[in-house]
C-alpha cells in the first residue's frame, strides 16, 4: 500500500522529522490561496504513487499565488505513467546546502531490512548505484536491535553522511516500527545553510495486512489508483504495473517474478506483474490479457504457465476461449510446460492465431517476446 508524498511527510512530522510547511488541494484556485499562506513563492507538486514527476513536468516552482494558480491547473490531470494527477501539494521552498539519500527497505530475500544511505541524494538512487555502487552503503538491520544512536551513527557513517543524520535515521525507523511499513524513504534529506536537515520528499509503503490496527489508513491510501491496477483488482487479479514493454502472464508467483528477471536479462523491460494463480479459466486468462493489453506501453505478451494441478491443455483452451472476446493487437508468445504441455501445444497449433506463437522454453520464450517488443 502506497502512500502518496503528502501523506508520507504527514507521518515523518508526526514522527518528529522536519518537513516543509505544506498544503494539498484539486483546486486551482485554492492553490493561489494557499500560496499567499505560504509566502507566495511556493514548490507545486502533482500528488501520484509512481516516480518521474520531475521529469513528467509534475513538479515546478511557482513565484507567487497568481503563478500558483496557473502552475496547478496546468499539473492537475495531467497523466504520468499512466496516474492522473487529482491534487497537487504546494510547499514552501527550502534553501538547500546539500543533499542525501536515506532508507529503510524490507529485504524479502533475506528475511531482513536494510538501511540504504548515500551522500548522492536527489538522484534515482538506481542510477547512482549502477554508476557509482560505491557510493550507496547497505546496512543489515537486526531486528532484535532495531536502530538504536550506535547503529544509526553506524549507517551514516557507511553512507557519508554527517553526524547530525543520526536522529533523522532513528526517527525514520521509529516511521517504520510504528506504522508497518516496508519501506521508507527519504529523497532528498537537504541540510540548509543553517545546519537544519530537512525531509524534502517521502515515500512511505504499509504493509496491508497491517491495516486493522491503523484506522487512520482508510480513504484514498487503501486501494490502488493506477487504473489498470484498479481495473485488476476488480477483477481479482493480482497485478502490478511496470515500466516497460513487454506484458507478462504466469500462474505462480514465484514464476511470474523469475519470468521478470528473464525479460530483462534479454534486454527488455516487464511492463507488469500479473500471476493468475493456479486456475487458467477462459474468464481469468481473458479479463488477464484484457488489462495487460490495455496498457498502451506494452508492445508484446508472455504467457508462461507451468502446467501443475491445472493442465496445459485447460490452459490452452483458456487462452483460445479468451482470444474469441479479447482483440489481439499485438503478438503474444506463449510458453506452456508440465502437465499435459503437448496437448496444449496442440491446442494452440490448431487454433493458428497470427499473431500467437510458442516457444518451448522460458529462455526462448522471453527472447522472443523481448525481440518483438523493442523491434515494434
Amino acid at each position: 500500500m502506497d502512500l502518496y508524498e503528502h501523506q508520507a511527510r504527514d507521518l515523518f512530522e508526526r514522527h518528529g522529522i522536519v518537513v516543509p510547511a505544506a498544503e494539498v488541494t484539486d483546486s486551482p484556485r485554492r492553490a493561489r490561496e494557499i500560496a499567499r499562506r505560504l509566502g507566495g513563492r511556493v514548490v507545486v507538486k502533482a500528488q501520484v504513487k509512481t516516480g518521474g514527476r520531475g521529469k513528467a513536468g509534475g513538479v515546478k516552482l511557482a513565484a507567487d499565488p497568481a503563478a500558483a494558480e496557473l502552475t496547478a491547473r496546468q499539473i492537475l490531470g495531467m497523466d504520468i505513467k499512466g496516474h492522473t494527477v487529482g491534487t497537487v501539494m504546494l510547499a514552501r521552498p527550502v534553501d538547500i546546502d546539500s543533499e542525501f539519500y536515506v532508507s529503510y527497505v524490507l529485504d524479502r530475500a533475506a528475511g531482513r531490512f536494510l538501511a540504504i544511505a548515500s551522500a548522492e541524494g536527489g538522484t534515482e538512487i538506481e542510477e547512482v548505484a549502477a554508476t557509482r555502487p560505491e557510493a550507496v552503503a547497505r546496512v543489515p538491520i537486526d531486528l532484535a536491535e532495531g536502530v538504536t544512536s550506535a547503529k544509526a551513527a553506524e549507517i551514516a557513517a557507511a553512507g557519508g553522511l554527517p553526524p547530525q543524520t543520526v536522529d533523522v535515521l532513528v526517527r525514520l525507523w521509529q516511521v517504520l516500527v510504528r506504522e508497518d511499513a516496508l519501506l521508507v524513504e527519504v529523497n532528498p534529506l537537504v541540510r540548509t545553510p543553517r545546519g537544519q536537515l530537512v525531509a524534502l520528499d517521502g515515500k512511505v509503503t504499509l504493509d496491508d495486512n497491517a491495516a486493522f490496527r491503523h484506522a487512520r489508513w482508510g480513504g484514498d491510501s487503501t486501494g490502488p489508483t493506477d487504473p489498470l491496477e484498479a481495473a485488476a483488482a476488480a477483477k481479482g487479479l493480482h497485478y502490478v504495473r511496470l515500466d516497460g514493454e513487454v506484458g507478462v502472464i504466469g500462474n505462480g508467483a514465484g514464476l511470474v517474478m523469475s519470468t521478470l528477471d528473464v525479460v530483462a536479462g534479454c534486454g527488455a523491460r516487464p511492463a507488469n506483474f500479473l500471476d493468475i494463480g493456479g486456475g487458467a479459466s477462459a474468464r481469468i486468462m481473458a479479463d488477464g490479457l484484457s488489462v495487460v493489453l490495455s496498457d498502451p506501453a506494452v508492445k508484446s505478451v508472455l504467457v508462461n504457465v507451468f502446467g501443475g494441478i491445472t493442465a496445459c491443455d485447460a490452459v490452452a483452451e483458456g487462452i483460445v476461449r479468451a482470444l474469441d472476446t479479447v482483440r489481439l493487437t499485438r503478438p503474444l508468445v506463449v510458453r506452456l510446460d508440465g502437465n499435459n504441455a503437448a496437448e496444449g501445444r496442440a491446442v494452440l497449433d490448431a487454433h493458428r492465431h497470427p499473431l500467437v506463437e510458442q516457444a518451448t522454453t522460458m529462455d526462448g520464450a522471453a527472447r522472443r517476446a523481448a525481440h518483438l517488443a523493442t523491434t515494434a
